[in-house]
């Protein structure tokens, strides 16, 4: 596995793969990386040499490429950007053993160079649930993984589902901009007792630990109160807001019914629709989600 630190070894390195008739995969991460993470390297590897990924079924082989940045942009002036985990050393292991190719590590005046100032506006699906509460966080998220989408220019690129809303804005700001790449999500890997994996449960105490699972509890209430018929959006949320208060100890963000396409409240159940919460036990935050089909 190569290391890069600079946009110009990293546009020589798929330069190069281009010429030996690679396709090119990318995962972008933070770091501190998870079984959740290594799944999307193995995710996006399948997506594209089945052919879903590649620009018109060209390439004979894969190239990997993943990134890790903490990217500031998408932190909040009280939030947790300082101590966010990071293991480099542990990371790279990870990654030689998925056999990724190359491995971007920029510094942040690489990423964002003296004087850089342009930011892309997300639109509307930024707004509710984490754009409400996290002013900023989703321009950040949207300049930075369209940065690196130039950098890169890869056939296909993989997120996560854990991120929802996340994963609307990248779709909706590949396609306002012609992005020209498949976009492939990866489900949410879980822990035995069903809490997401995240990079931020390692800030988790032990009883914390042990307190977490109640927000992946109170969304599958709300499955399953839709599941079986309910369709009274507050009176779903107010079972999840239920579950979650009799474990004690939590704070609820939110605890939301909404529609995928736009994090809105849904106009009725005839599509898909997600219940998604954001919880906070001691100072971490946790978000989660589920899919409900039609």
């Amino acid at each position: 596995m190569k290391i890069a630190r600079t946009i110009e070894e990293v546009r020589a390195a798929v330069a190069n793969a281009r010429a030996h008739g690679a396709v090119i995969g990318f995962v972008p991460t933070m770091g501190f990386l998870h079984e959740g993470h290594l799944s999307l390297v193995r995710n996006v590897a399948t997506a594209a040499l089945s052919g879903r990924g590649a620009a018109e079924g060209s390439g004979t082989h894969m190239f990997i490429i993943v990134s890790i940045f903490v990217n500031p942009t998408q932190f909040g002036p009280t939030e947790d950007f300082s101590r966010y985990p990071r293991d480099e050393e542990r990371d790279r292991a990870l990654l030689e053993s998925e056999n990724v190719d190359l491995l971007f590590l920029p510094e942040v005046d690489v990423m964002y160079p003296p004087g850089a100032t342009t930011r892309i506006d997300a639109g509307a699906v930024a707004r509710p649930l984490e754009g409400a509460r996290r002013p900023g966080h989703f321009e950040g998220v949207a300049t930075v993984v369209a940065k690196l989408f130039n950098i890169v220019q890869p056939d296909v690129a993989v997120f996560g589902r854990k991120d929802a809303q996340q994963c609307a804005v990248i779709e909706r700001m590949t396609r306002d901009l012609d992005i020209p790449l498949r976009l492939v999500f990866g489900e949410t890997m879980r822990e035995h007792d069903g809490l997401a994996m995240s990079s931020r449960n390692s800030y988790l105490s032990a009883d914390e630990r042990a307190k977490a699972p109640v927000l992946h509890r109170a969304l599958r209430a709300g499955e399953e109160a839709i599941t079986h018929g309910i369709r009274e959006v507050a009176g779903i949320e107010k079972l999840m807001h239920r579950v979650v208060a009799e474990e004690g100890g939590v704070e609820v963000d939110y605890l939301a019914v909404v529609d995928p396409l736009t994090f809105e409240a849904p106009r009725d159940f005839d599509r898909e629709v997600l219940v998604a919460g954001a919880v906070k036990i001691g100072r971490t935050r946790l978000i989660d989600n589920i899919r409900i089909p039609r």
